[in-house]
Protein backbone atom coordinates (compact mmCIF):
# COMPACT_ATOMS: atom_id res chain seq x y z
CA UNK A 1 0.00 0.00 0.00
CA UNK A 2 1.58 3.72 -0.85
CA UNK A 3 1.76 5.68 1.80
CA UNK A 4 1.81 9.22 1.12
CA UNK A 5 2.26 12.72 2.46
CA UNK A 6 0.39 16.02 0.19
CA UNK A 7 1.38 19.43 0.75
CA UNK A 8 -1.06 21.98 -0.66
CA UNK A 9 0.49 24.77 -3.20
CA UNK A 10 -0.19 27.50 -1.07
CA UNK A 11 2.26 25.60 1.79
CA UNK A 12 5.34 25.45 -0.55
CA UNK A 13 5.89 28.88 -2.61
CA UNK A 14 5.45 29.06 -6.31
CA UNK A 15 8.46 31.15 -6.65
CA UNK A 16 7.52 33.13 -9.77
CA UNK A 17 10.24 34.16 -12.32
CA UNK A 18 11.23 37.68 -12.38
CA UNK A 19 13.60 39.37 -14.47
CA UNK A 20 15.02 41.62 -10.99
CA UNK A 21 18.49 41.16 -9.72
CA UNK A 22 20.41 38.11 -9.09
CA UNK A 23 20.81 38.97 -5.55
CA UNK A 24 17.03 39.03 -5.37
CA UNK A 25 16.71 35.41 -7.14
CA UNK A 26 18.87 34.33 -4.19
CA UNK A 27 17.01 36.04 -1.61
CA UNK A 28 14.32 34.12 -3.12
CA UNK A 29 15.61 31.05 -3.26
CA UNK A 30 17.00 31.17 0.79
CA UNK A 31 13.32 31.80 1.08
CA UNK A 32 12.43 28.40 -0.22
CA UNK A 33 14.53 26.90 1.49
CA UNK A 34 12.76 28.05 4.72
CA UNK A 35 10.26 26.80 4.18
CA UNK A 36 10.74 23.50 2.40
CA UNK A 37 13.40 22.39 5.73
CA UNK A 38 10.43 22.97 8.01
CA UNK A 39 8.25 20.28 5.56
CA UNK A 40 8.75 16.27 5.39
CA UNK A 41 9.15 14.10 2.32
CA UNK A 42 8.22 10.32 1.80
CA UNK A 43 10.94 8.32 2.42
CA UNK A 44 13.22 8.48 -0.57
CA UNK A 45 12.46 12.38 -1.28
CA UNK A 46 14.56 14.91 -0.04
CA UNK A 47 15.14 18.34 -0.94
CA UNK A 48 18.49 19.83 -0.82
CA UNK A 49 20.25 23.10 -2.31
CA UNK A 50 21.65 22.38 -6.61
CA UNK A 51 23.84 24.58 -8.77
CA UNK A 52 23.43 28.01 -8.50
CA UNK A 53 21.41 27.45 -5.21
CA UNK A 54 18.50 26.17 -7.15
CA UNK A 55 16.47 23.57 -4.51
CA UNK A 56 16.53 20.29 -6.38
CA UNK A 57 14.44 17.15 -5.31
CA UNK A 58 16.41 13.95 -4.37
CA UNK A 59 15.15 10.37 -5.11
CA UNK A 60 16.74 7.50 -4.28
CA UNK A 61 15.20 3.86 -4.20
CA UNK A 62 15.94 0.78 -2.03
CA UNK A 63 17.49 -0.75 -4.98
CA UNK A 64 20.45 1.78 -5.81
CA UNK A 65 19.20 4.03 -8.29
CA UNK A 66 18.75 7.39 -8.19
CA UNK A 67 17.09 10.83 -9.88
CA UNK A 68 17.52 14.52 -9.40
CA UNK A 69 14.67 17.33 -10.37
CA UNK A 70 15.30 20.86 -10.48
CA UNK A 71 11.96 22.86 -9.04
CA UNK A 72 13.14 25.30 -11.53
CA UNK A 73 11.60 24.05 -15.12
CA UNK A 74 10.91 20.48 -13.05
CA UNK A 75 13.68 19.68 -15.18
CA UNK A 76 14.96 16.16 -14.17
CA UNK A 77 18.69 16.44 -14.55
CA UNK A 78 19.78 12.91 -13.03
CA UNK A 79 19.07 9.09 -13.53
CA UNK A 80 21.12 6.72 -12.37
CA UNK A 81 20.32 2.85 -11.85
CA UNK A 82 23.01 0.82 -9.40
CA UNK A 83 25.76 1.08 -11.15
CA UNK A 84 26.28 4.85 -10.89
CA UNK A 85 26.22 5.78 -14.54
CA UNK A 86 24.16 8.18 -15.64
CA UNK A 87 21.56 8.01 -18.09
CA UNK A 88 21.10 11.56 -18.93
CA UNK A 89 23.09 14.09 -19.95
CA UNK A 90 23.38 18.23 -18.77
CA UNK A 91 25.08 20.12 -21.89
CA UNK A 92 28.57 21.73 -20.38
CA UNK A 93 27.26 25.42 -20.99
CA UNK A 94 24.01 24.62 -19.09
CA UNK A 95 23.08 27.69 -16.55
CA UNK A 96 21.28 27.33 -13.56
CA UNK A 97 20.67 31.10 -12.41
CA UNK A 98 17.05 30.77 -12.13
CA UNK A 99 16.70 32.99 -15.41
CA UNK A 100 17.60 30.05 -18.18
CA UNK A 101 16.07 26.97 -18.68
CA UNK A 102 18.52 23.88 -18.18
CA UNK A 103 20.07 22.82 -21.16
CA UNK A 104 20.30 18.97 -20.53
CA UNK A 105 18.58 16.28 -18.87
CA UNK A 106 14.62 16.44 -19.25
CA UNK A 107 13.06 19.94 -20.30
CA UNK A 108 9.74 20.50 -20.45
CA UNK A 109 8.47 22.25 -23.63
CA UNK A 110 4.91 23.59 -22.83
CA UNK A 111 2.36 25.13 -24.00
CA UNK A 112 4.39 25.67 -27.41
CA UNK A 113 7.24 23.09 -28.60
CA UNK A 114 9.85 24.96 -30.83
CA UNK A 115 9.52 28.78 -32.41
CA UNK A 116 6.14 30.28 -32.49
CA UNK A 117 4.11 32.99 -31.22
CA UNK A 118 6.02 32.33 -28.06
CA UNK A 119 9.40 32.57 -26.51
CA UNK A 120 10.83 29.00 -27.94
CA UNK A 121 9.76 25.61 -26.38
CA UNK A 122 6.86 27.90 -24.40
CA UNK A 123 7.45 29.14 -20.98
CA UNK A 124 7.06 25.95 -18.31
CA UNK A 125 10.91 25.14 -18.37
CA UNK A 126 11.45 28.96 -16.90
CA UNK A 127 9.59 29.04 -14.35
CA UNK A 128 9.97 27.51 -10.56
CA UNK A 129 6.85 24.81 -9.83
CA UNK A 130 6.15 23.60 -6.51
CA UNK A 131 5.90 20.16 -4.65
CA UNK A 132 2.72 19.08 -4.42
CA UNK A 133 3.05 15.32 -2.59
CA UNK A 134 5.67 13.11 -2.34
CA UNK A 135 4.99 9.41 -1.67
CA UNK A 136 6.04 6.05 -1.79
CA UNK A 137 4.70 2.82 -4.18
CA UNK A 138 5.45 -0.28 -3.81
CA UNK A 139 9.17 0.72 -2.55
CA UNK A 140 9.50 3.30 -5.41
CA UNK A 141 10.05 7.07 -4.15
CA UNK A 142 7.38 9.18 -6.30
CA UNK A 143 7.39 13.21 -6.38
CA UNK A 144 4.54 15.34 -7.72
CA UNK A 145 5.35 18.96 -9.03
CA UNK A 146 3.01 21.76 -9.65
CA UNK A 147 2.73 24.72 -11.84
CA UNK A 148 0.40 27.20 -11.86
CA UNK A 149 -0.62 30.07 -14.06
CA UNK A 150 0.86 33.40 -13.17
CA UNK A 151 1.51 37.00 -14.38
CA UNK A 152 4.65 36.07 -16.38
CA UNK A 153 2.91 32.62 -18.12
CA UNK A 154 -0.11 35.11 -18.99
CA UNK A 155 1.67 37.83 -20.36
CA UNK A 156 2.50 35.26 -23.22
CA UNK A 157 -0.50 32.57 -22.74
CA UNK A 158 -3.04 34.50 -21.48
CA UNK A 159 -5.19 31.16 -19.64
CA UNK A 160 -5.60 29.63 -16.62
CA UNK A 161 -4.11 26.34 -16.21
CA UNK A 162 -2.55 23.21 -13.55
CA UNK A 163 0.29 21.40 -14.93
CA UNK A 164 1.44 18.21 -12.46
CA UNK A 165 4.17 16.17 -13.00
CA UNK A 166 4.29 12.82 -11.51
CA UNK A 167 8.06 11.23 -11.18
CA UNK A 168 8.66 7.89 -9.91
CA UNK A 169 11.89 6.39 -9.68
CA UNK A 170 11.87 2.02 -10.26
CA UNK A 171 15.25 0.21 -9.92
CA UNK A 172 15.83 0.10 -13.60
CA UNK A 173 13.38 2.42 -14.73
CA UNK A 174 11.78 6.30 -14.59
CA UNK A 175 8.08 7.03 -14.70
CA UNK A 176 7.12 10.26 -15.42
CA UNK A 177 3.05 11.41 -16.43
CA UNK A 178 2.43 14.94 -17.16
CA UNK A 179 -1.52 16.30 -16.67
CA UNK A 180 -2.70 19.68 -17.92
CA UNK A 181 -5.86 20.91 -16.85
CA UNK A 182 -7.43 23.81 -18.30
CA UNK A 183 -8.84 25.95 -15.15
CA UNK A 184 -9.84 28.43 -17.05
CA UNK A 185 -13.40 30.17 -18.40
CA UNK A 186 -12.11 30.03 -22.11
CA UNK A 187 -10.75 26.90 -24.55
CA UNK A 188 -7.57 26.45 -25.26
CA UNK A 189 -4.49 24.60 -27.35
CA UNK A 190 -1.49 23.51 -26.54
CA UNK A 191 1.69 21.47 -27.98
CA UNK A 192 3.91 20.28 -25.83
CA UNK A 193 7.16 17.59 -25.40
CA UNK A 194 9.36 16.11 -23.13
CA UNK A 195 13.02 17.25 -24.82
CA UNK A 196 14.97 14.31 -23.37
CA UNK A 197 18.97 14.34 -23.63
CA UNK A 198 20.64 10.71 -23.15
CA UNK A 199 23.82 10.30 -22.48
CA UNK A 200 25.28 8.54 -25.63
CA UNK A 201 28.66 8.13 -27.95
CA UNK A 202 26.87 9.74 -30.96
CA UNK A 203 29.27 7.66 -33.61
CA UNK A 204 27.54 4.27 -31.61
CA UNK A 205 23.67 5.46 -30.85
CA UNK A 206 20.44 4.38 -32.58
CA UNK A 207 17.14 4.20 -32.47
CA UNK A 208 15.10 1.06 -33.58
CA UNK A 209 10.98 1.36 -34.07
CA UNK A 210 10.58 4.35 -36.31
CA UNK A 211 10.40 2.55 -39.40
CA UNK A 212 7.48 3.91 -41.88
CA UNK A 213 6.71 6.78 -40.06
CA UNK A 214 5.67 9.97 -41.34
CA UNK A 215 8.45 12.27 -41.29
CA UNK A 216 9.34 16.11 -40.65
CA UNK A 217 12.75 16.69 -41.76
CA UNK A 218 14.18 20.25 -40.66
CA UNK A 219 17.72 19.77 -42.27
CA UNK A 220 18.76 21.72 -43.88
CA UNK A 221 15.68 24.56 -43.10
CA UNK A 222 14.07 24.25 -40.02
CA UNK A 223 11.42 26.86 -41.07
CA UNK A 224 10.18 24.54 -43.72
CA UNK A 225 10.40 20.92 -42.90
CA UNK A 226 10.17 18.57 -45.68
CA UNK A 227 7.75 15.76 -45.34
CA UNK A 228 8.85 12.22 -46.25
CA UNK A 229 8.98 8.31 -45.03
CA UNK A 230 11.42 6.94 -42.65
CA UNK A 231 12.34 3.89 -44.23
CA UNK A 232 15.80 2.80 -42.17
CA UNK A 233 14.91 0.38 -39.03
CA UNK A 234 17.93 1.63 -37.48
CA UNK A 235 18.28 5.47 -37.13
CA UNK A 236 21.46 7.07 -36.98
CA UNK A 237 23.29 10.23 -35.77
CA UNK A 238 25.40 10.77 -39.09
CA UNK A 239 25.40 14.56 -38.74
CA UNK A 240 22.97 17.15 -38.03
CA UNK A 241 19.97 15.50 -37.00
CA UNK A 242 16.23 17.35 -36.61
CA UNK A 243 13.83 15.23 -37.23
CA UNK A 244 9.63 15.06 -36.22
CA UNK A 245 8.27 11.23 -36.34
CA UNK A 246 4.51 11.52 -36.95
CA UNK A 247 1.95 8.98 -34.90
CA UNK A 248 5.52 7.33 -33.96
CA UNK A 249 4.50 3.65 -32.09
CA UNK A 250 3.80 3.42 -28.19
CA UNK A 251 7.85 1.77 -27.92
CA UNK A 252 11.51 2.70 -28.84
CA UNK A 253 14.34 1.37 -28.20
CA UNK A 254 17.60 3.30 -28.50
CA UNK A 255 21.64 1.90 -28.06
CA UNK A 256 23.02 4.41 -26.29
CA UNK A 257 26.78 3.58 -27.70
CA UNK A 258 28.17 3.19 -24.69
CA UNK A 259 26.78 -0.01 -23.87
CA UNK A 260 23.23 0.68 -22.41
CA UNK A 261 19.80 -0.64 -24.07
CA UNK A 262 16.81 1.82 -23.30
CA UNK A 263 13.29 1.11 -23.61
CA UNK A 264 11.30 4.23 -24.28
CA UNK A 265 8.02 3.71 -23.87
CA UNK A 266 5.14 6.30 -24.03
CA UNK A 267 1.36 6.39 -23.65
CA UNK A 268 -0.65 9.65 -25.72
CA UNK A 269 2.78 10.98 -26.55
CA UNK A 270 1.65 10.87 -30.59
CA UNK A 271 4.64 11.74 -31.89
CA UNK A 272 8.65 11.35 -31.58
CA UNK A 273 11.66 13.87 -32.19
CA UNK A 274 15.12 12.81 -32.72
CA UNK A 275 17.63 15.81 -32.16
CA UNK A 276 21.40 16.07 -32.32
CA UNK A 277 23.02 19.83 -32.76
CA UNK A 278 26.28 17.83 -34.26
CA UNK A 279 28.71 21.15 -35.14
CA UNK A 280 26.55 23.57 -34.06
CA UNK A 281 27.31 22.84 -30.34
CA UNK A 282 30.78 21.10 -31.04
CA UNK A 283 32.22 21.16 -27.48
CA UNK A 284 29.40 18.37 -26.78
CA UNK A 285 27.35 16.64 -29.82
CA UNK A 286 29.17 13.67 -29.35
CA UNK A 287 28.20 12.94 -26.25
CA UNK A 288 24.13 12.96 -26.24
CA UNK A 289 21.65 12.52 -28.23
CA UNK A 290 18.36 13.64 -27.98
CA UNK A 291 15.13 11.10 -28.34
CA UNK A 292 11.61 12.84 -27.38
CA UNK A 293 8.26 12.33 -26.28
CA UNK A 294 6.34 14.81 -28.20
CA UNK A 295 2.65 16.31 -28.98
CA UNK A 296 3.26 18.28 -31.53
CA UNK A 297 -0.18 18.74 -33.49
CA UNK A 298 -2.08 20.98 -30.46
CA UNK A 299 -4.03 19.43 -27.75
CA UNK A 300 -7.65 21.36 -27.28
CA UNK A 301 -9.08 21.50 -24.05
CA UNK A 302 -12.38 23.03 -23.05
CA UNK A 303 -12.42 24.53 -19.47
CA UNK A 304 -12.09 21.62 -16.78
CA UNK A 305 -10.72 19.21 -19.21
CA UNK A 306 -7.33 17.49 -18.55
CA UNK A 307 -5.03 15.49 -20.95
CA UNK A 308 -2.53 13.19 -19.76
CA UNK A 309 0.58 11.47 -20.83
CA UNK A 310 3.20 9.40 -19.93
CA UNK A 311 6.61 8.44 -20.45
CA UNK A 312 8.38 5.04 -19.10
CA UNK A 313 12.28 5.12 -20.05
CA UNK A 314 13.97 1.87 -18.72
CA UNK A 315 17.60 0.46 -19.46
CA UNK A 316 18.57 -2.93 -19.63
Amino acid sequence: MASSITMSSSSFPALPFSNSSCSRHRRSFRLAFASLGQKTYAPGVQVSEGNGGLPKVFLSSPHGSEAEIYLFGACVTSWKVSNGKDLLFVRPDAVFNGKKPISGGIPHCFPQFGPGAMQQHGFARNMNWSIANSEVSEEDPVVTLELKDDSYSRSMWDFSFQALYKVTLHSKSLSTSLTITNTDKNPFSFSTALHTYFSASVTGALVKGLKGCKTLNKDPDPSNPLEGEEEREIVTFPGFVDCVYVDAPKELLLDNGLGDKITIQNTNWSDAVLWNPHLQMEACYRDFVCVENAKIREVQLQPEQSWVAEQHIAVS
